[in-house]
């Protein structure tokens, strides 16, 4: 979830291996059991995204209901368009902060209901992990509400948030007694990019059919899911959507392509069409992107993940390339875009852009930036301590904390941690 999200980094013991083998290499396990996916919402864009090559279902957010404020995400429906033609099996699921509040449950439900995109049968979650009342027996009723609706609705209905969370303030058995292997549980060991579990701190509670494992499944922060019981497939089967293309193209004779795995190709300008017979996007048409599978006159596009006719591309120029624009700088700990820009004497928005970074806070250790070409300028920081705030480093180093905060790219509202570096001079 990437929308008011509150990502948690949860320990708990490790799950056993013969768990992880029986999830994993089950020889009868139904066919999306052990599938990856994603889930999106407005910080994905208008097209969405996907990780890897591997990928088959993505979970998008429709909007969600937050103190009683009802609001839609217009992101949702192109995204759940995008990924099917991408040939991905699309879900939805709604932020639903209604605390112990049935009436806000049915006011959502109201809302949400008619406006799936997805095929009847598939998952729709209610993301319940901010605005818990004090009551758990009404936080549960409440989200029994909403998914009762989800379900007379004719979507399979799906929990989510972390084990700390539900543990506090939902009685999660009587969901699992209404609706079996619902939970949809995030648990995460750190925000190392990961593109596989690591299941020494799966949340392990009885009925969880899909895992989030993390939520820098990729550079630049994306949420990683993994299905464990096969649950994805709901909405998708050969009698509830007959429409729905495979991802691959089918082959009926394989023929070798002319372009090769790993090489660079531009698809054509006058390109309109993807092998699977969606429309191709303006934004794609002239733009490069890398082959990662061949055959059969057609192309897999990373990036992408679309198949494309040999007859839609051309090679790239090998021409020499020019030198780049922009020097690159290295994340460091501690390290935030907006201090970055301020040493290099441009702005947030500008790294943003030139690294394609939808949310100021998805940068990551290691991660390197383009920056401007001007020379870093000489800035004194301070590295947060232990029980320092706002207001004590800023009177320290003769200044207002708004004046600190501003500096360094944020509000006096914003949390800081320590060993988090800020611009004092």
């Amino acid at each position: 979830m990437n929308f008011f999200k509150k990502k948690k980094v949860v320990t708990t013991i490790a799950v056993l291996a013969a768990f992880f083998a029986f999830i994993s290499f089950n020889p009868k396990a139904h066919a999306a059991k052990g599938d990856y996916g994603v889930d999106t919402s407005i910080y994905q864009g208008y097209s969405g995204k996907f990780g890897y090559a591997k990928d088959r279902f993505g979970i998008a957010q429709i909007g969600g209901i937050n103190n009683g404020y009802v609001y839609g995400q217009n992101t949702y429906q192109s995204q759940v368009q995008q990924g099917r033609a991408w040939g991905k099996r699309m879900h939805t699921y709604i932020w639903f902060q209604v605390g112990g509040s049935q009436y806000n449950a049915n006011v959502a439900m109201n809302y949400f209901l008619p406006k799936v995109k997805t095929p009847k049968g598939s998952i729709v979650a209610l993301d319940y992990e901010a605005g818990a009342s004090g009551d758990i027996n009404a936080n549960t009723n409440a989200i029994l509400t909403g998914m009762r609706r989800v379900k007379a609705a004719g979507y399979t209905p799906m929990y989510y948030s972390d084990k700390p969370f539900t543990l506090a303030h939902v009685d999660y058995k009587r969901i699992l007694k209404e609706f079996p292997n619902s939970l949809w549980m995030a648990a995460y060991p750190d925000y190392n990019v990961r593109s596989t579990p690591y299941w020494g701190v799966f949340p392990s509670l009885d009925g969880i059919a899909i895992y989030q494992f993390t939520s820098t499944y990729v550079y630049g922060g994306l949420d990683g899911d993994v299905d464990l019981t096969g649950i994805t497939d709901n909405g998708y089967t050969k009698n509830t959507n007959p429409s729905v293309k495979p991802s691959t193209p089918v082959q009926k004779h394989v023929v070798n392509s002319k372009f090769k795995v790993g090489q660079t190709v531009r698809v054509k300008k006058t390109a309109r069409y993807w092998a699977t017979g969606e429309a191709i996007p303006s934004s794609i048409r002239g733009k490069s992107y890398k082959i990662i599978q061949s055959g059969n006159k057609r192309s897999l596009l990373g990036g992408v993940m679309s198949w494309i006719d040999d007859s839609n591309i051309e090679k790239v120029s090998n021409k020499p390339t020019a030198k780049p624009k922009y020097k690159t700088y290295k994340v460091k700990y501690g390290d935030t875009l907006s201090g970055i820009a301020y040493k290099y004497n441009t702005t947030t928005y500008t790294l943003q852009s030139l690294n394609n970074i939808a949310n100021v806070n998805w940068i990551s250790v290691g991660q390197v930036l383009k920056v401007s070409k001007a020379t870093p300028t000489s800035h004194v920081y301070h590295t947060v301590k232990y029980g320092e705030s706002w207001w004590s480093i800023a009177n320290s180093n003769g200044m207002t904390m708004y004046q600190l905060a501003s500096k360094n790219g944020k509000t006096v509202n914003t949390m800081i941690y320590p060993g988090q570096r800020l611009v004092v001079k």
